[in-house]
C-alpha cells in the first residue's frame, strides 16, 4: 500500500552514503509491505502483511505472508487494486492473531526493517500493536522512498508523476513483478529496489573489503 510521505522516525536509517556500511555490518535485514482497506491507520486496518528476510549474501529463510480478515468490509476499489477480496479474508485468522506470528518472524535477530515509505507500513502494523496493547515496533529501518529520491533525483524532473512509485521504480528498473500491491510480492521487490539502489550508488564490489572494516568500526553506532 501506498501514501504520503511522512517525516521518519527516530530509528528511521537516513545517513544513505553509508548504507554499504550498514548493509555489510552483519545484519539481517526483512523487506516488508501491507496491503489495507484505507490510507489511514486510525480507522481502517491490516488485511495483509508479507515480508522477506536477507542479509548480504542473498535471502535467508522463508518468506512471511499472511491474509488478515479485517473488522470491516473490502471496497471494491481496494479489491480492484489488490486482487483481494472479502472471501479470499472471510476465514483468515485477525490481526490480533496474524501480528504476534509476524513479531516472531522479527525476534530472532533484531532485523533491520526495508520498506517503500515505511511510515506508511509501519503506521498500520504499530496502531494494530498498539489495539492489542503490545509496544511498538521500534527496528532500524531504511525507507526506500526517500533513499530512491536520493539514488535518484532526476526523476523529480519527469513530466510524468509518481516515477518514485515502487511499481514504477520496478518498471524502470526491469525488477521482476509477479503480484503487484500484494504484500509478499511488493516485499521482496522492495528487497531487490534496495540493493539495485545500494549497486547503483556506492562501488559495493570494488569496496567490499573496505566497507566490511568500515561496517566493523560503525558497530557501536548500529546496535
Amino acid at each position: 500500500m501506498y501514501a504520503a510521505h511522512h517525516t521518519p522516525p527516530r530509528h528511521f536509517f537516513t545517513d544513505f552514503k553509508h548504507l554499504a556500511r550498514l548493509f555489510y555490518s552483519g545484519r539481517t535485514f526483512v523487506a516488508f509491505d501491507t496491503e489495507t482497506t484505507g490510507l489511514h491507520a486510525e480507522t481502517d486496518y491490516l488485511i495483509e502483511i508479507g515480508a522477506v528476510r536477507f542479509d548480504c549474501n542473498g535471502i535467508v529463510g522463508e518468506p512471511f505472508d499472511a491474509l488478515i480478515k479485517p473488522p470491516v468490509p473490502i471496497s471494491d476499489f481496494l479489491c480492484a487494486l489488490t486482487h483481494i477480496d472479502n472471501h479470499m479474508v472471510a476465514d483468515k485468522p485477525a490481526a490480533a492473531e496474524v501480528l504476534p506470528q509476524f513479531l516472531r518472524y522479527l525476534q530472532d535477530d533484531s532485523p533491520v526493517l526495508v520498506a517503500h515509505n515505511a511510515p506508511f507500513d509501519l503506521g498500520f502494523v504499530n496502531t494494530e500493536l498498539q489495539r492489542m496493547t503490545f509496544p511498538p515496533l521500534t527496528n532500524l529501518t531504511v525507507d526506500t522512498l526517500p533513499l530512491a529520491r536520493w539514488a535518484y533525483p532526476m526523476l523529480s524532473q519527469e513530466k510524468e508523476k509518481g516515477q518514485y512509485k515502487l511499481q514504477s521504480l520496478a518498471k524502470r528498473f526491469s525488477l521482476e513483478v509477479h503480484a503487484a500491491h500484494r504484500a509478499d510480492d511488493d516485499a521482496r521487490v522492495c528487497m531487490e529496489l534496495f540493493k539495485r539502489i545500494l549497486q547503483d550508488t556506492l562501488p559495493v564490489q570494488k569496496d567490499f573489503q573496505q566497507a566490511q572494516a568500515a561496517a566493523t568500526a560503525m558497530q557501536p553506532l548500529l546496535f
